[in-house]
């Protein structure tokens, strides 16, 4: 005699966005109907447009969480946020600590906007304390959409699988033509070497990228390189570039 499986015992959704993608799942206890998901993710990009709007002169700093204050890439992402804040850039990051941390801090010492897109995460720590403004979310997407919705580039520090999808999310919309004139900046060339030289040699070699899709990768670890190539492309976003330079 064949005995039949038991039922799937099913478990509460850990955070929103397990509630969302594993809804159709027998093992994941759904708590919302699709109309009140769609009405809770609206509600959420209306609360980032409302709270960003007339933010227009902005760059995202992106790293690990992990990285501790004194810790030489903290204090490196510190200075290079407050030589941005210098020249009259906000900055954004995602509100944690580390990296975005150090993002937020160097902001407000240079007397510039920091802003915080902070997510619901059910083992991580809380917001940073140097944000002017805190902003939470309960999904990722909507939260992706206010770092490009409201920078004209992007920094990148070293990190870990977070900082990587941030990173390649940002080259899939430059390449597509979704964004333009937006760099992605690699800072720390010691740390991303390794990843530059698997994208010569395999997506390159392979022919599953373009030559001029490198063009897209900037790195250096020079804190004026960074501003310096932040205002050039906020002069092409807003036709005020003279082309030169």
């Amino acid at each position: 005699m064949t005995e039949r499986p038991h039922d799937p015992i099913a478990h509460r959704a850990r955070t929103p966005d397990e509630e969302l993608l594993a809804a159709e799942l027998p093992t994941v206890e759904g708590q919302y109907t699709d109309d009140q998901r769609v009405e809770r993710m609206a509600a959420e990009i209306t609360m980032g447009f409302d709270r960003l709007r007339g933010t227009t002169r902005a760059v995202s700093i992106f790293g690990s969480a992990r990285i501790p204050a004194g810790d030489p890439i903290y204090e490196h992402a510190r200075e290079v946020a407050r030589r941005l804040g210098e020249s009259g850039f906000s900055v954004i990051t995602g509100g944690g600590p580390g990296i975005m941390e150090a993002g937020n801090r160097g902001a407000q010492e240079a007397g510039a906007r920091s802003i915080g897109l902070n997510i619901e995460l059910p083992f991580e720590q809380g917001g940073n304390p140097y944000q002017d403004d805190a902003l939470l979310f309960h999904y990722f997407f909507t939260r992706k959409i206010m770092f490009v919705r409201y920078a004209g580039a992007f920094v990148v520090f070293p990190g870990g699988f977070g900082t990587l999808d941030e990173l390649f999310e940002s080259l899939t919309l430059i390449q597509t033509g979704k964004v333009a004139h937006f760099p992605v900046i690699f800072v720390d060339s010691a740390y991303w070497s390794g990843l530059f030289d698997w994208i010569r040699d395999q997506l390159l070699t392979r022919g599953l990228i373009a030559a001029k899709d490198l063009e897209l990768l900037h790195v250096t670890d020079d804190a004026e390189e960074v501003v310096a190539i932040c205002e050039r492309a906020m002069g092409l976003q807003w036709g005020t570039s003279t082309g030169e330079g």
